[in-house]
């Protein structure tokens, strides 16, 4: 009965805080204000007019900075908008109209499954279902997803065309792919000649501790297993500098590169070079980006302790949770997730949708929360998780009770 009387006087309280989504608080865009004076010159490296077209692979100083952060050579990265979603959405669309290297037909002429990890990032998921591609889930573990699944799906189906991947500090449960599971993606045989493992490496330096997890170089076991154009890898700089105003990236095999620049040709003559030189000049070099994002990491690290030991007092013996060493989100393993997540609506406490981890939004086992602590400050934080605390309790109380 106290679960429910601290429900009641939760309701009470009117309030109304936000745990939806990955995004940066202002404190941490505060971080890169001085990027507005920025660039104190226009002229690019090789003497170009930055303010004037061209230049659509991006620039070379830049992809030389972010080529070995994203484990991609420089020239066979390309530096694009502010959006990696939009160049992995656009990715699709190059591979549903134009054959693809290796490619025997355009993906629109054929069947096309993705395989997902779950929980996964809900925003890939929404990508396959606008152009109606199958999604078909793979349990996801500490150290990636489960490869005996992986193997024996891509190996016997010629339409499994892809796998969605969040490598390092998986959104959402934190886990970086082992060495172990690198190797096997990159060396597995598929059945599809033109599979492509889409490598979202979001948070390739989004690092919460002083000993960060390591990634295996999957573009480089690719191509040793003679598998070179396998791999699409992205990244953007959404949540190092400015969330609107980033830039994005694409890297791959020179195969890749040039069959991704020829169809980019198509809607833009160039980029924004201005932000691109904003960039070199703000993080100068990979010293510049490490220190910029271990001021990042001051201010994230203490609301993921926050959250770890509150659920820790609160919720030990009804909950797991993850506990990622970066990255932008906790997930929280709970019985009946969509009744939690409805309660805490209910109390005015926003939590992403139960099921948005899983494709098609269907959470089979309906366990998964994804909690964003990087947004609100410390104090509505703990309000917000000490809320859904209680949600959690009163649903539990109210199955025993059956």
């Amino acid at each position: 009965m106290s679960a429910q009387r601290d429900y009641a006087a939760l309701v009470q309280q009117g309030l109304k805080l936000d745990l939806t989504r990955g995004k940066p608080s202002s404190r941490q865009l505060d971080l890169s204000n001085d990027m507005l004076k920025l660039p104190a010159s226009y002229t690019c490296a090789d003497g170009a007019d930055g303010r004037n077209y061209g230049n659509l692979q991006g620039l070379a100083k830049l992809r030389e900075l972010f080529g070995p952060l994203l484990q991609v050579p420089a020239e066979q990265l390309v530096v694009g908008g502010n959006s990696s979603l939009a160049m992995m959405h656009d990715t699709i669309v190059h591979a549903l109209l134009t054959k693809a290297p290796g490619a025997e037909r355009r993906w629109v002429e054929q069947d096309v499954t993705f395989l997902c990890p779950v929980p996964g990032y809900d925003r890939h998921f929404t990508i396959c279902e606008r152009f109606g591609i199958k999604m078909v889930p793979v349990p996801m573990g500490a150290d990636g997803p489960d490869m005996d699944v992986v193997e024996r799906l891509v190996a016997e189906d010629a339409s499994v065309k892809g796998i969605w991947s969040v490598p390092k500090y998986s959104n959402p449960s934190g886990a970086t792919y082992s060495d172990e599971v690198v190797r096997r993606l990159a060396s597995m045989p598929t059945a599809a000649p033109d599979f492509r493992i889409f490598w979202d490496n979001a948070y390739a330096v989004h690092h919460l501790t002083d000993t960060p997890d390591q990634l295996a170089d999957l573009l480089a076991q690719c191509e040793q297993y003679g598998n070179a154009d396998r791999t699409f890898v992205f990244g953007s700089t959404s949540k190092v500098t400015m969330a609107g105003s980033g830039v994005s990236f694409f890297g791959s095999s020179p195969a890749n590169v040039e069959w991704f620049l020829a169809n980019t040709a198509k809607q833009s003559i160039g980029p924004d070079k201005i932000n691109q030189l904003r960039h070199v000049e703000f993080l100068r070099d990979a010293d510049g980006v490490a220190a910029h994002m271990r001021r990042h990491a001051e201010l994230i690290w203490p609301k993921f302790e926050t959250v770890d030991r509150l659920l820790t007092k609160e919720l030990g013996d009804l909950a797991t949770w993850s506990s990622p060493r970066g990255g932008y989100f906790i997930s929280l393993e709970v019985p009946h997730a969509r009744e939690v997540v409805a309660k805490a609506k209910a109390a005015g406490i926003a939590v992403t949708p139960a099921g948005a981890t899983h494709p098609y939004g269907d959470d089979a086992a309906d366990r998964t929360i994804r909690l964003a602590p990087t947004y609100p400050d410390l104090e509505e934080l703990e309000q917000a998780i000490r809320g859904l605390i209680t949600c959690v309790r009163v649903v539990s109380d109210a199955h025993d009770s059956f």
